[in-house]
């Protein structure tokens, strides 16, 4: 339980300090848009690896709690059965958003010409804020599920 609440916390955490505290003071610190991506791609060189092994670390430790829980009580309430769908289908989700911003946008971040940008970066915060929502909402799903 620890590792799998441990794990959530540090990449819910991560998002929420790099968007509402890191991204917004270092554009309004480096002034330039220019300067202000090459901070930015310097910042997220090599993270998506990490996040990666943060979303398998979390899909092997819930597997292991659920097969914990199912094996100490026998069957599960329908109610912690559906917490624990909906947790899975979240992490799906929340892979799947990963996929599209690692992979997608920001090959069209890294290369779009300046008068692009603009609408690059709204949809990659549009894209951000949308996973942060699907892991915010999958730790507390994982509170319930291990209260409830």
């Amino acid at each position: 339980m620890l590792v799998h609440a441990g794990v959530a916390a540090v990449w819910l955490g991560a998002m929420a300090y790099s968007l509402l505290v890191v991204q917004p003071r270092a554009e309004r610190f480096l002034g330039d848009p220019q300067e202000y991506e090459q901070f930015a791609a310097t910042i997220a060189a090599g993270a998506r690896w990490k996040v990666l092994a943060m979303m398998a670390a979390l899909a092997v430790s819930g597997a292991g709690l659920a097969w914990a829980a199912i094996a100490e009580d026998g069957s599960p309430s329908p109610g912690w059965a559906t917490l624990v769908a909906v947790k899975v289908a979240l992490l799906a989700a929340s892979l799947a958003l990963f996929w599209y911003v690692s992979w997608r946008l920001w090959p069209r971040r890294l290369f779009a010409l300046p008068e692009e940008l603009p609408a690059v970066k709204r949809r990659f915060t549009v894209v951000a804020l949308a996973l942060t929502a699907t892991v915010a909402a999958n730790f507390a799903l994982g509170v319930l599920a291990a209260h409830g």
